[in-house]
């Protein structure tokens, strides 16, 4: 375990990690103790199972009206199964795959997601089960400390709540799962609130879990560069990284960091459509069947298969079950070794070629190591496949020998209370969709103008241009601001500039220096919207050709190093530069007000 300085808080406190999967989650935290060194702890006490499980599955039964009858362990026993049929409870399962951006989603991963129970959404869902982890760490700490309730008693109303999410996820999601953390009690709807809760990627995660373990001991050296990928059960995240230095350790994103939805869940859903049409003619083929299959092939022989020469077997029936036509003894289907092979080669190919162009984009570093975290990273055959398509390449893949699959959790509550990496990489462009001066002599003005309008200051403009702000893979140290060109606003009246937005648009093509966002509109989406308040500020007034009207001239300052995207806007007032507040919306919440 490393080091690390002692608390400077001047009252108790706690912060609490909470990595919420597709298919497994689990919760770690801290004591903040004024002028004591941290120490990270991992709940590993859940109803429903053994103690020293640091890991509980990612489902819950719902009533038909809508409330938790039972979540993670409780939820996987036999005598709950039978309860369920009985009370016609509803089960809930790879649920969060239901936030994933779009962009993501392949047509197969969609049709393989099961649908939400009726009048539920994806944050209502978050939020409860947020709110079961949220009391099993409760519990956990209660009954593990002494006087554990004063010690809870003493921190509530202050609690800290860091997020892990996957690489791939953006503004949207996290706003989400903020929204998730109100619902469930863990912080207040308020900007006190919402600023307790923190967000770091699945990757960051990673990387700190793997400093935090000593894993990546022989590796801390000035310069040297590492992968960390993270195979969970819905997505793989793949980040690099270089250590600046090593005493202090400090770490730099060099490469866009990537996320992969092909988790071992993408393994179960090829084996079930397998499965579906290998028994289609037998009795065994039913929806009832082919579940417990499924159920068994996760917990028994996807798990544990390593060699495609050996068969596996599907325990799912009594001794009395055969159907020999389709493999099925003794109340157990058997599949060929290249059957299940075939399950896992999909993933396992993209992660070889996700990993190939991290080394690419990472071209100007030397790559020593891999890591290989996460519940996937427990699999034999994923394992020995990465090690036989890397060979040659120079890298040599470490992974942890045990509790790789609490990586996440322990390594977010590392990154609140260390936080080693310093420069993050974006993954795509950002700016601005904004109008610009209608100019006749720009043959790509011509082809526009019948989008030309008029402004109140009689100026011809056009839109659908597009104003980077910033390019793909820039390197942004945390305490970088990144500003956008300036923004002119014009209006007949100064109070119709009293408020203002502007959109924030992401571009996830291949062109360099992209001009126009009409020119691919597939690969322009909006991020977010920044908006401001500036009743206060002055606006300029100005005539021309006899009408009257009134300007606002400003830039939108970004943080875009940080974990989660920060705004304000800056404007000029007599020679000086100032700054005000704005709000980032996301998504449909766009009609909020500032």
């Amino acid at each position: 375990m490393l080091s690390r300085a002692a608390y400077t808080g001047v009252t108790r406190s706690l912060a609490i990690a909470f990595d919420v999967g597709t298919t497994y989650s689990g919760a770690s935290f801290a004591i903040l103790d004024p002028g004591e060194e941290p120490k990270v702890q991992t709940v590993t006490r859940y109803p429903g199972q053994d103690n020293g499980d640091a890991k509980i599955p990612s489902v819950l039964y719902y009533t038909e009206d809508g409330s938790v009858f039972a979540a993670g362990a409780e939820a996987m026993s036999p005598a709950m199964r039978l309860e369920a049929e009985d009370d016609n409870l509803i089960f809930v399962e790879w649920w969060k795959l239901h936030l994933c951006p779009a962009s993501l989603l392949s047509p197969e991963l969609k049709a393989a997601i099961p649908p939400l129970p009726p009048g539920k959404d994806v944050m209502s869902i978050f939020g409860d089960f947020l709110q079961y982890l949220f009391t099993c760490a409760k519990q956990y700490i209660v009954e593990t400390y002494p006087e554990g309730a004063t010690l809870w008693n003493s921190v509530v109303g202050h609690i800290e709540i860091i997020l892990s999410h996957p690489n791939g996820w953006e503004g949207v999601q996290q706003t989400a799962m903020r929204t998730a953390a109100v619902r469930a009690g863990l912080v207040s709807d308020d900007a006190a609130g919402h600023g307790r809760v923190h967000f770091v990627t699945e990757g960051e995660a990673s990387v700190h879990y793997c400093l935090e373990r000593g894993v990546a001991r022989d590796v801390i050296k000035d310069g040297e560069t590492i992968i960390v990928v993270d195979a969970g059960g819905g997505t793989v995240d793949i980040t690099t990284y270089t250590f600046v230095t090593a005493v202090p350790i400090l770490m730099e994103e060099v490469a866009p960091p990537d996320c992969l939805l092909q988790g071992s869940t993408q393994v179960n859903a090829r084996a079930s459509v397998y499965l579906q049409r290998k028994l289609e003619k037998s009795t065994y083929g039913n929806e009832e069947d082919v579940k417990t299959m499924i159920e068994s092939f996760e917990q028994m022989a996807k798990p544990t298969f390593r060699d495609d020469k050996e068969r596996a077997h599907i325990r799912f029936g009594s001794a009395r079950d055969k159907d020999p036509d389709v493999g099925i003894r003794h109340g157990q289907l058997v599949l060929e070794g290249h059957e299940m092979a075939a399950f896992f080669k999909p993933s396992i190919d993209k992660i070889v070629a996700g990993i190939h162009t991290q080394r690419i984009l990472a071209s100007h570093k030397h790559i020593s190591t891999i890591f290989l975290v996460g519940g996937f990273a427990s699999s034999p055959w994923l394992c020995s496949n990465l090690q036989r398509e890397l060979q040659g390449t120079g890298m040599k893949i470490c992974r942890p020998d045990s509790h790789a699959n609490k990586a996440v959790a322990e390594g977010a509550m590392v990154f609140y209370l260390s936080h080693f990496v310093s420069v993050r990489v974006t993954r795509y462009a950002y700016g601005t969709s904004c109008v610009i001066e209608y100019r006749p002599d720009d043959p790509d003005h011509v082809k526009r103008r019948a989008k030309v309008h008029t402004r109140p200051s009689g100026r011809k403009v056009i839109p659908n241009s597009f104003n980077m702000i910033l390019a793909k893979g820039t390197s942004v140290r945390e305490q970088d601001e990144v500003f956008s060109q300036n923004f002119y606003k014009e209006a007949s009246t100064p109070s119709a500039l009293n408020k203002i937005s502007t959109t924030i648009v992401s571009y996830r093509g291949s062109v360099k220096n992209p001009k126009w966002a009409d020119a691919e509109p597939e690969q322009f989406t909006t991020l977010c919207t920044v908006f401001a308040d500036t009743t206060a500020v002055k606006k300029e007034k100005k005539q021309r050709g006899g009408s009257v009207f009134y300007t606002f001239d400003f830039r939108v300052v970004l943080q875009c190093g940080l974990t989660e995207l920060k705004a304000q806007i800056s404007w000029t007032e007599g020679g000086v530069e100032r700054r005000g507040a704005a709000k980032i919306v996301y998504d449909d919440d766009t009609e909020a007000s500032v």
